[in-house]
C-alpha cells in the first residue's frame, strides 16, 4: 500500500482504540459509582465522531466503485477504490477488537502511460512546452552587398556601353596630318524583373497564435531574397530571369602561361586577367567547400598557409576578400571588379502585403500574404569579371 493509505489505515485504528479505550474508563467509573466523568464523556464523543468520519470517507470510495455497475466498460481504479472494495478492509472494519490489520495487494505497477490500462498516470504529467517557432537554417545573403547600389522610376534600364576603341595616337612631324582613332558604343538594354512569391492563412490561427504573423512574414523575405540571390548570381536572362553576373563573365585564361599552379595561384591569376582588363578585382566569390580546402592547405612542414585556426580573421585571399556562398557551384569562382563594373537598380524594394485576396478568401476567413520585389541588374563591364574551375595545374 502507498504511504497515505498506509496512514489512513493507521489513523482509522487509532481513533477505534480511542473510542474503545475511553469507553471500558466510562464504563469501569460507573460501577465504581463516580458520577463526575464529563471531561471523558466528551473526548470519547471527539474520538467517536473522527471515527465516523473515517468510515464515511471510506465508505464513500466503496459506494463510487459499485455505482459503475455489471457490464460498465472497466476503468482504472484508484488507490481509494481499491481500498474501499477490498474484502481485509471491510472485516477490519466490522471487527470489535481493538487491534486489527489488513493487507491489500496492488498488482498494477504505475507507470507514464497514457492508455487505459490499470497503472496509467500519463496523464499527469505535462509537457514543457518552450515558446517560440525553430526556423530551418537559412542561406547566407551576399551578392547585393558586392555590388553597387542604385534605384531606378522606371521599368527598364538603359545604358550606353564602349565596346570598341581604336587608339591612333602617335608623334608625327611638323606638318603631318595625324591619324583617326575610332570608338564603338552599344546601347544596352535591361528590364526590370519581379521576384515574388504568395502564402495563405486564416486570419483566426493569425489572431489566436500571434508570433506566427512575424515569423510568416520574415520567412517570405528571406525566401525572395534567397532567389535574388541566386538570380543576381545566376540568372540566364531568359524568360522573366536576371542576366546574372556568371553568364556573362569572361573564361579564366592563364595570362601569364605558367606550366604549374595551385588553385591558390590560380585565383591569383584570374586577379591577374581582370587587372589586364583594366579592372582590378575588388573580390572574390567561392563555395564554402571550396574555401575550407584552401583553409586546409599546409605547406611542406605541415603549416597552415592561410591563417591560423585560432585568429577570427575576415577570409582574405591575395588582399581581397573572399565571399563564401551555396549560391555558387562547388569546384567553380567568380573574381572581378564588382562595384565598378555592375550595379542593381532597385524598383520597387522587398515589401510583405497582407490581404483578402477575393471574395472566396473573405467568406472563408482566409488571408493572403504577398511577399515581392521588382529590381534590375546592369552588367556595365563583362569582361571586368572572370570564372572558372578550380584546378590545379601540374
Amino acid at each position: 500500500m502507498s504511504e497515505n493509505l498506509k496512514e489512513l489505515v493507521a489513523e482509522f485504528a487509532k481513533a477505534k482504540d480511542d473510542v474503545q479505550a475511553l469507553g471500558e474508563e466510562i464504563k469501569g467509573r460507573m460501577e465504581k459509582g463516580e458520577t463526575q466523568f464529563a471531561s471523558v464523556k466528551e473526548q470519547a464523543d471527539e474520538a467517536l465522531i473522527k471515527m465516523n468520519e473515517m468510515s464515511a470517507r471510506l465508505s464513500e470510495l466503496e459506494q463510487k466503485n459499485a455505482r459503475q455497475g455489471d457490464g460498465a466498460p472497466d476503468e482504472v481504479k484508484t488507490l481509494g477504490s481499491v481500498l474501499s472494495s477490498d474484502e481485509s478492509i471491510k472485516s477490519m472494519l466490522e471487527a470489535t477488537s481493538s487491534r486489527h490489520t489488513a493487507r491489500v495487494d496492488i498488482k498494477a505497477t504505475i507507470t507514464s502511460l497514457t492508455t487505459d490500462a490499470a497503472g496509467s498516470a500519463g496523464a499527469l504529467v505535462s509537457p514543457d512546452r518552450r515558446g517560440g517557432i525553430r526556423a530551418m537554417p537559412e542561406r547566407r545573403l551576399s551578392i547585393r552587398d558586392l555590388l553597387a547600389p542604385g534605384k531606378t522610376s522606371s521599368n527598364a534600364v538603359s545604358y550606353v556601353r564602349e565596346t570598341g576603341f581604336t587608339n591612333a595616337a602617335a608623334s608625327k612631324a611638323e606638318g603631318a596630318a595625324f591619324d583617326y582613332s575610332d570608338l564603338k558604343f552599344d546601347e544596352v538594354h535591361t528590364t526590370v524583373r519581379t521576384i515574388g512569391h504568395l502564402m495563405k492563412a486564416s486570419k483566426n490561427i493569425l489572431a489566436d497564435a500571434p508570433q506566427l504573423e512575424s515569423f510568416v512574414n520574415k520567412r517570405l523575405v528571406y525566401g525572395l531574397q534567397d532567389v535574388e540571390d541566386r538570380q543576381l548570381l545566376n540568372g540566364d536572362g531568359s524568360g522573366n530571369n536576371l542576366h546574372g553576373i556568371l553568364p556573362q563573365a569572361s573564361a579564366f585564361a592563364d595570362p601569364a602561361s605558367l606550366a604549374k599552379y595551385t588553385i591558390i595561384d590560380q585565383l591569383r591569376l584570374a586577379m591577374l586577367q581582370a587587372a589586364l582588363a583594366e579592372y582590378p578585382a575588388t573580390g572574390i566569390v567561392l563555395n564554402p567547400i571550396d574555401w575550407t580546402k584552401i583553409e586546409l592547405e599546409k605547406d611542406t612542414t605541415g603549416r597552415m598557409l592561410i591563417g591560423n585556426p585560432q585568429n577570427g580573421a575576415t577570409p582574405m585571399l591575395w588582399r581581397l576578400p573572399v565571399v563564401e556562398t551555396t549560391a555558387l557551384a562547388a569546384g567553380t569562382f567568380l573574381a572581378g571588379a564588382f562595384k565598378m563594373a555592375a550595379q542593381l537598380f532597385d524598383r520597387e524594394e522587398v515589401g510583405v502585403e497582407v490581404a483578402f485576396e477575393n471574395k472566396d478568401d473573405f467568406e472563408k476567413n482566409l488571408v493572403t500574404f504577398r511577399c515581392y520585389e521588382r529590381l534590375a541588374l546592369a552588367v556595365y563591364r563583362p569582361e571586368a569579371f572572370i570564372k572558372g574551375t578550380l584546378a590545379a595545374k601540374v
